[in-house]
């Protein structure tokens, strides 16, 4: 097994996209720039005086109600799950994100081009070891009939499960065992979805304004509108997963523990970490260090002997 597997990441060259924003409708451009060892991920403001970084952690994090909205000194950068989502996935610890707008671009609605941008870009191994969060005490949030929840695990993974009570959204469930690979595969590429009569309303009420078919999986009483179809049969469930992924990375490292979501959303995503941070027994923070005789090979106190977060 390489060590580089437990090696910090960044990304090899600059990359450049540009799209607009899901709620303000305004075109924005997003650069993704390489950062060294422990900078963690940083998104910087560019289009106001002198420039604001906000790093991605919850702290940061002022507004959930219709994405995940993280802000310093009164301004704000929306939307950015999707963004993190991708980084979390690939597995990359430090980088400098320029964003010329208020809001992380829709793209296609998924965390797709995000992806391809960062693998286009490169992944570059760093001279520090990774930190991870290792969960150690079960923690729960609830809210009604939704609920979050992480356990101990020897690995990072995730069961979800979602109910709209509509014939295409329906009691779907997926489990994930996260790795490069298999979120390339799995998850980056589901998109995010409304309703028709949501959407109509969210409109009227000055939000979604970027919306279209173009971004998003829109589905009325009885169909999906979109004239490509899904992507998978369950990708709603998979985007609610791919969610989850970007808004659990603001907890700041990667998470080795064992995830389960039912019926939730970006606020009890972010309830869930607040409770995890509140109480320093509920997990460790963990560097990976080398067995002895062994540089190859690496532990975690208490959980088994030789592991691989992130190709297991």
């Amino acid at each position: 097994m390489s060590s580089t597997a437990y090696s910090q990441r960044s990304i090899r060259r600059s990359v450049h996209c540009e799209g607009i924003g899901l709620h303000t409708g305004a075109q924005v451009s997003l650069d993704m720039m390489p950062a060294p060892s422990n900078h963690g991920i940083q998104f910087v403001r560019t289009d106001v005086s002198p420039q604001v970084s906000i790093p991605a952690l919850s702290e940061y994090v002022v507004d959930t109600s219709m994405a995940t909205t993280v802000g310093k000194n009164g301004v704000r950068i929306g939307t950015v799950e999707h963004v993190l989502a991708a980084l979390a996935g690939l597995g990359i610890d430090n980088l400098r994100i320029e964003v010329n707008g208020p809001e992380i671009p829709i793209m296609d609605g998924s965390a797709g081009p995000f992806t391809q941008l960062i693998q286009s870009a490169g992944v570059r191994f760093l001279d520090k070891f990774k930190n991870f969060l290792v969960i150690r005490k079960s923690v729960s949030v609830k809210e009604g009939k939704k609920e979050a929840a992480f356990g101990p695990s020897s690995r990072f993974k995730v069961e979800c499960t979602v109910d709209f009570s509509h014939p295409l959204i329906s009691d779907q469930s997926y489990q994930f065992d996260l790795s490069d690979q298999a979120f390339s595969k799995e998850i980056s590429r589901a998109r995010t979805f409304g309703f028709l009569r949501d959407v109509e309303m969210l409109k009227r009420g000055g939000l979604a304004k970027g919306g279209s078919l173009d971004n998003a999986i829109v589905v009325d009483e009885f169909s999906i509108l979109n004239p490509e179809g899904l992507r998978f049969p369950d990708e709603f469930v998979r985007h609610k997963i791919l969610d989850a992924l970007g808004d659990i990375a603001l907890l700041g490292h990667p998470v080795i523990g064992h995830l389960k979501l039912n019926r939730c959303g970006h606020a009890l995503h972010h309830q869930l970490v607040r409770q995890v941070l509140s109480d320093s027994s509920h997990y460790e923070i963990v560097k990976a260090q080398p067995r002895e005789g062994d540089p190859l090979q690496f532990r975690v106190p208490e959980l088994t002997a030789s592991w691989d977060p992130m190709l297991a």
